[in-house]
């Protein structure tokens, strides 16, 4: 029974993630037959931030978020109520949950394994793991969107910034292996923006408009 549990809470967690935020708003508010079909090609917050605007790509990041949230902090919690798993070891089933929600967004099996980067759904993995550490982050992702307006870049300096904290005596883990956890998220922020990259090498990646910036 205790297997059964623990299967049902990971194919779960995929199936959360694999919710296509993106797809679906643009199809039900904005009659877009398939976002991907439009500005860098994906179904992630970033996208509907360039494609449908501010109001639609906010409500996206936050939904995507939810799912990596929910995903690593209830469904390990509904595991212990029910006697699937030792409380102690609670910390590696939100890994793996959040994880797989992760999965989900990138290849989600609801739309044809063709999602997002996973930028909003690790932050809120991350959130049900370490918020401290993911607090700072946050403000690091703000603080380069403002400064530069590339999405792309405040990702990836703030999922940098999270494997890095974790070296410092005030925000490392208890878990030693977490420290690696970060390092292989930073890693996979990375390799899900390697197009983004060749674009900011090139001159040509999007800027996301901000009301008080200059065009």
């Amino acid at each position: 029974m205790n297997l059964l549990y623990i299967a049902l809470a990971l194919l779960a967690a995929y199936l959360l993630g694999s919710i296509p935020t993106a797809l679906w708003v643009g199809r039900r508010f904005f009659n877009l037959a398939d976002i991907r079909e439009h500005g860098s090609g994906n179904a992630g917050a970033t996208n509907t931030f360039r494609v449908l605007g501010p109001k639609a790509g906010s409500f996206v990041l936050l939904v995507d978020a939810l799912k990596g949230f929910v995903a690593a902090y209830f469904l390990p919690q509904w595991l212990v109520t029910q006697g699937a798993i030792a409380p102690e070891h609670e910390l590696y089933y939100r890994l793996a949950c959040g994880a797989l929600a992760v999965v989900g967004h990138i290849y989600p099996v609801f739309a044809q394994f063709r999602g997002g980067k996973g930028v909003a759904t690790i932050l809120g993995m991350m959130l049900g793991v370490a918020p401290a550490t993911v607090g700072v982050c946050m403000l690091v992702f703000i603080v380069m969107l403002l400064l530069f307006r590339y999405v792309s870049l405040a990702s990836m300096t703030a999922g940098v910034t999270f494997a890095l904290l974790q070296l410092l005596p005030q925000f490392r883990p208890a878990q030693p292996f977490l420290v690696y956890v970060g390092f292989l998220l930073a890693a996979l922020l990375i390799y899900t923006h390697r197009a983004n990259i060749g674009r900011l090498r090139s001159g040509t990646e999007s800027r996301v408009p901000l009301p008080w910036a200059k065009k």
